[in-house]
């Protein structure tokens, strides 16, 4: 049975069809955190995004899309994301296993981008033929190229809701007008939840935010306004008010690799800020399969407030 704060989550969906929120719960009601609020999705586009040897040579046995798979549904994960290769590459033996996110855009590092532009790389077809339970897409607030990305967004988006699919947005702040330290800088990262949510994903991915404030006009608004930015909590729950005041899903990035205790303490922020949950790739998959296995319950048990 639907547990109250599952209802109270799809509550916050007012202009969707059942198709769309079946497609929620389902992400919702999978793993160990079933029926919790609480999610961790495991995405693997790395291998697109930063190339092969970066992203599966530290366990060797990622090369491999069934591994993923095998990963995700092992450790209890509420979904697994990964673009159209990777999907298609297991689809059949993991039909209806767990909830699938095609992510449908995805850019490749051969090149200087201080503009960038995914291109878009599988559509709403493709992810209705595979049996997935949505899509992803990532657009790049600051990013000179964004308006192109956020008009492709929307046409998926409508196409996706017609279709009774979900949306998942990886919302990364990035441009030549962004200071690398501006990318994870608090207004920033605010900004560009925002900007998802008004986009119409259902479920938004955004960065562990900082201390630091990017934006001159912003600053003034923070240090008038006293708004809490101290502690990571802090600012998880600044990030989650932004997303219409919690009213939509706000996962975090795990982000590269890191050592554990840093992977736990960020879970901690998440859970006492309020954030939805982890969307945790390469500190996972870049660990064998035993470590990953028992961080990834780690994890989940912090979400669950048992550790």
């Amino acid at each position: 049975m639907m547990s109250d704060r599952v209802k109270q989550i799809l509550s916050w969906y007012e202009a969707d069809n059942a198709g769309t929120l079946s497609k929620i719960r389902w992400m919702l009601g999978t793993g160990t955190l079933a029926d919790t609020g609480k999610m961790v999705i495991l995405p693997v586009d790395q291998g697109f995004e930063h190339g092969p040897a970066r992203s599966f040579a530290p366990n060797p046995a990622g090369y491999n899309p069934h591994y993923h798979f095998e990963l995700a549904l092992e450790s209890g994960c509420n979904a697994y994301a990964a673009p159209l290769g990777f999907l298609e590459a297991g689809a059949r033996t993991y039909a209806g296993e767990l909830p699938l996110i095609l992510k449908v855009n995805n850019h490749e590092m051969l090149h200087d981008e201080k503009n960038p532009l995914p291109a878009v790389t599988a559509s709403v077809d493709h992810a209705l033929r595979l049996g997935c339970a949505a899509i992803g897409f990532t657009v790049y607030p600051g990013s000179a190229m964004n308006t192109a990305m956020y008009e492709q967004l929307q046409a998926l988006s409508e196409e996706c809701k017609i279709a009774g699919l979900a949306v998942v947005v990886w919302s990364y702040p990035r441009g030549e007008d962004l200071s690398k330290e501006g990318e994870t800088a608090i207004d920033v990262a605010a900004y560009a939840a925002q900007i998802a949510c008004q986009l119409g994903a259902h479920l938004v991915k955004v960065k562990l935010p900082t201390e630091h404030i990017e934006q001159s006009a912003a600053k003034k608004v923070y240090e008038k306004e006293n708004i809490p930015i101290k502690t990571g909590a802090d600012r998880v729950r600044h990030v989650v008010q932004s997303a219409f005041d919690g009213r939509r899903i706000v996962i975090f990035s795990g982000g590269a690799k890191k050592g554990e205790d840093q992977v736990y303490e960020d879970a901690r922020a998440i859970r006492d800020g309020g954030g939805f949950g982890s969307i945790i790739g390469r500190n996972a998959f870049q660990r064998p399969k035993a470590d990953a296995l028992k961080m990834l319950k780690k994890i989940m048990n912090i979400y669950m407030g048992k550790e």
